[in-house]
């Protein structure tokens, strides 16, 4: 499962900041407190992407999977929201549509 995707760079840095403020140094955690699975960020990204039928796109090699996890990865940033007052701006969603659309910018600029 997937959970620091979600906190975009400029959601991480700002909680840096807040962080650098405080007079005592302390532990935090910075996570948008959601899981997704690799399946939700590659349907994201292809959607980012405007391609619907992802499924002929991506292949599953058995080899690669791995059992059932039995712990649930997930951040708990109530500290952070306490204490700092931060919370991500930047959602799963917005986060691999910037990703997607930068890649592409990018892409589009090596062909030049």
């Amino acid at each position: 499962m997937l959970n620091a995707i979600g906190v975009m760079a400029g959601d991480y840095v700002e909680a840096m900041w807040l962080m650098l403020q405080q007079p005592e140094p302390d532990d935090y955690v910075i996570s948008t407190g959601i899981t997704h699975s690799v399946r939700d960020f590659v349907e994201a990204a292809f959607n980012a992407a405007e391609i619907t039928d992802w499924e002929q796109y991506i292949k599953a090699d058995p080899q690669y999977m791995r059992p059932a996890e039995l712990n649930l990865l997930q951040g708990n940033s109530t500290k952070a929201a306490t204490r700092l007052n931060w919370q991500p701006k930047v959602n799963f969603e917005e986060l691999v549509s910037m990703m997607v659309t930068e890649d592409i910018k990018r892409l589009s600029e090596l062909r030049k």
